[in-house]
C-alpha cells in the first residue's frame, strides 16, 4: 500500500425506486442503516454527505431515464476507491433486495446479502438491468456554460441533473463534440434556462459508465418540458442515434436523469440524529 495523498472529489449516486410498494422500504434501508454506517466508515475524510429527494417523473421523463428515489452526493477529500481506503473494519449490510427495490437485479425475489458495498454498487449492466451509477467528478464544475451571476434572490430552481454515455458507434471525441458544441449551445439559446453547469465524469476513479454530467436550472417542470421535449424535437438525429428523439441513446443505461430542487432532504453530517420514526 502507497501513502494516503489528499484528492479532492464530489460522486453522485443516482438511486432508483422501480416499484412504490417499495419504497418505504428502500428509505427505511438508507436512514436506519446506510447513513450511519457510512458515517462511522468515511466522516474523517468527507466534508458533505447529502441525500436529495428525487421529484416526481415530468412528462416524457421516462424516455430520459428519470430516477424516482434520491440522489446521493458526497464531498471527498480523499479517494475512497484507493488501495488504502478498502480495509475496512466493518462491513455494510447490504441485503441483496435493496439492489432489486432499485432495480439494478431484476424484480424477482433476491436472498441474501451483497459480498460487500462495493460489489454491490458495481452490479447491474449485465444482467438486463441498468448498472449502478456511482459517478466521480471534479470538486469544482469544471466548466460554466450560462447563467453566471445568478444568485439565491432570484428564485428557487428546478434541476435537471442528467449523466450521458456516448452509446456503441459514437467516439468520445465525437460525442463530446456533438453534447458540448452542438446540444448545450441549443439549451443555452432556449430562455426557459436559467444556469448550465457540465463537468467530464472521472472515470478512472471507478470505471464508471458515464462520460459527462450536466445541471440545468429551470423554473419549473414546465419548463423543462417546453425545452426538453418539446424545442429538443428540432434537435437534428445523429448518425448513431438509437431512438429518434432527444437524448436518442438507451434510458438509465446511457441516459441517466434526477430532477431535484436545490436544498439536501438530508445533509447527513449535519442534520442526521437518527432514524426517529412517527409516534
Amino acid at each position: 500500500m502507497g501513502e494516503v495523498t489528499y484528492q479532492p472529489l464530489r460522486s453522485l449516486i443516482y438511486v432508483d425506486c422501480v416499484r412504490e410498494e417499495y419504497r418505504h422500504r428502500l428509505q427505511h434501508w438508507l436512514y436506519y442503516y446506510h447513513a450511519p454506517e457510512s458515517m462511522a466508515k468515511f466522516e474523517p475524510w468527507v466534508t458533505k454527505y447529502a441525500f436529495y429527494n428525487a421529484l416526481p417523473t415530468p412528462p416524457d421523463g421516462e424516455r430520459f431515464g428519470t430516477y424516482r428515489m434520491q440522489l446521493t452526493e458526497h464531498y471527498w477529500m480523499l479517494n475512497p476507491m484507493s488501495e488504502e481506503s478498502l480495509v475496512n473494519s466493518l462491513s455494510e449490510y447490504f441485503p441483496m433486495d435493496v439492489l432489486r427495490w432499485q432495480g439494478n437485479i431484476p424484480d424477482t425475489d433476491a436472498e441474501g446479502f451483497a459480498g460487500s458495498g462495493e460489489e454491490a454498487r458495481s452490479s447491474g449492466g449485465d444482467n438486463g438491468c441498468p448498472p449502478f451509477i456511482f459517478a466521480f467528478l471534479p470538486i469544482f464544475w469544471e466548466t460554466d456554460v450560462k447563467g453566471a451571476g445568478r444568485t439565491m434572490v432570484d428564485g428557487p430552481n428546478y434541476r435537471w441533473l442528467f449523466l450521458i454515455s456516448y452509446p456503441e458507434g459514437c467516439s468520445e471525441e465525437e460525442g463530446e463534440k456533438w453534447l458540448t458544441e452542438e446540444i448545450l449551445p441549443a439549451f443555452a439559446a432556449m430562455p426557459e434556462t436559467n444556469r448550465i453547469l457540465t463537468s467530464r465524469v472521472k472515470k478512472e476513479i471507478n470505471n464508471c459508465h458515464m462520460d459527462r454530467c450536466v445541471e440545468i436550472w429551470f423554473d419549473g417542470p414546465e419548463e423543462w418540458y417546453r425545452c426538453a421535449v418539446e424545442k429538443a424535437a428540432a434537435f437534428k438525429k445523429p448518425s448513431w442515434a438509437q431512438y429518434d428523439k432527444f437524448p436518442f441513446v438507451q434510458p438509465k443505461f446511457e441516459f441517466a436523469s434526477l430532477f431535484l430542487t436545490d436544498m439536501p432532504t438530508s445533509d447527513n453530517l449535519r442534520q442526521y440524529r437518527g432514524y426517529l420514526p412517527m409516534r
